[in-house]
């Protein structure tokens, strides 16, 4: 429920410039209260008689005169104190309205550079930080806020931005060394006769090389998906990935056997995005893996596709224990897992949906997580459509 008239300080503003209004008035019809109140001092009726010509008759008449003048002049008198009166009151409660107007229409000028500076820094996210508030005019509070904003926004991107690349840049320096390894490791099983022993330690050794090459391997997908550059972008089929995702995987669905209810073959041809190939097929694996890795024995696994105007949809779910959806909510994080079942002999890394969830955001898409109450997990990537974004569905 929102707040009344957009906010507290907005509401605090129109309070402040109406009771400013309503105290100036109220003292100033205090002021003419008590300057109406004021009499014009006026010649005694004995005065008057003293200086009235001598008769009786004319003096009673003009002591009677004097009389009724006096009566008549208070009762003057009252009904023009009491005129003022009620037209101050009408006054004030007309001033009050248009006191209560004048304060909201002066707080909304005063707040309306913070809106505009809060809806610019809500539009800016990790994937624009280069973009800026850059507001002109004069150099006052507002303008020192928004450019202190801009500072930080300036620090974050080149922080942002030495992150990735040193992620991008560890990750090439250390597939020499991973190589140099292997071939050592080549090296010494092709003498003749190895031992035994050797043998087994190159084979623990080639295993954990694959684990860190696959390591490797999710930080330059990260790395890459997470700047935001896609150059290669070309109209997709969700539903055509997916095939070929669980095409690849069969030995491993067989191995635990799976059920899969695949739901996308029907939808082939209508199920279309835009964006990069390369990512989208790795975005898909990655579901398909996280499916498959992460599943009960004679578990199953359901996979489809959903289409409308605006978004096309790939929605994976699964079998399985029951999880908390706090803690299914933080495996878009990298390394995070669920539990120790996580990391076996064929356990990820740990970046497999946070790699889901980048390519997703990369492709300007939204990426849902859900717990399913019967157990397992509901995993929906949901991509803008082609035909929105420009591509051209067959």
């Amino acid at each position: 429920m929102g707040k009344p008239w957009g906010g507290t300080v907005r509401r605090r503003f129109t309070i402040l410039y109406a009771g400013g209004f309503l105290g100036s008035g109220i003292v100033l019809l205090a002021l003419i209260h008590l300057m109406s109140g004021t009499r014009v001092t006026t010649l005694a009726p004995g005065r008057i008689l003293e200086q009235a010509p001598a008769g009786g008759s004319d003096l009673a008449s003009a002591e009677q005169q004097i009389r009724d003048l006096g009566r008549q002049l208070s009762e003057v008198h009252a009904q023009q104190n009491h005129r003022l009166m009620v037209g101050s009151l009408i006054a004030l409660v007309v001033m009050a309205g248009v006191s209560l107007l004048l304060g909201r229409i002066l707080a909304d000028k005063v707040l309306r550079p913070l809106r505009l500076i809060t809806a610019a820094t809500r539009r800016i996210s990790a994937e624009n930080l280069h973009q800026r508030l850059a507001v002109a005019g004069p150099v006052d509070e507002v303008k020192e806020l928004a450019d202190t904003i801009d500072g930080l926004l300036e620090r974050l991107e080149v922080s942002f931005v030495a992150q990735r690349r040193f992620v991008g840049n560890a990750s090439h320096e250390l597939r020499t060394p991973l190589a140099t390894m292997r071939a050592s490791l080549d090296v010494a099983v092709a003498k003749p006769e190895p031992a035994a022993q050797t043998l087994a330690l190159a084979g623990r050794l080639r295993a954990e090389l694959d684990r860190v090459d696959h390591l490797l391997d999710g930080f330059l997908v990260l790395a890459r998906a997470q700047h935001g550059t896609l150059d290669d972008r070309t109209p997709v089929s969700l539903g055509e990935l997916a095939r070929r995702a669980l095409a690849a995987r069969t030995a491993d669905i067989a191995a635990k056997a799976l059920t899969v209810d695949d739901g996308v073959r029907a939808n082939v041809r209508t199920d279309r995005t835009e964006g990069s190939e390369a990512l989208l097929f790795r975005m898909v694996e990655n579901m398909v893996d996280n499916a498959i890795v992460h599943n009960q024995e004679s578990g199953w696994i359901r996979i489809s596709t959903e289409h409308t105007a605006t978004e096309t949809r790939l929605v994976v779910e699964t079998g399985g224990r029951i999880f908390d959806q706090d803690q299914v909510d933080r495996l878009t994080r990298p390394f995070e897992r669920l539990g120790t079942d996580r990391t076996g002999p064929e356990g990820s890394s740990g970046l497999g949906l946070s790699i889901v969830a980048a390519i997703v955001a990369a492709h300007d898409g939204r990426l849902a997580l859900r717990a399913r109450p019967e157990g397992g997990l509901r995993v929906v990537a949901a991509l803008p459509s082609a035909a929105r974004s420009g591509g051209v569905t067959p």
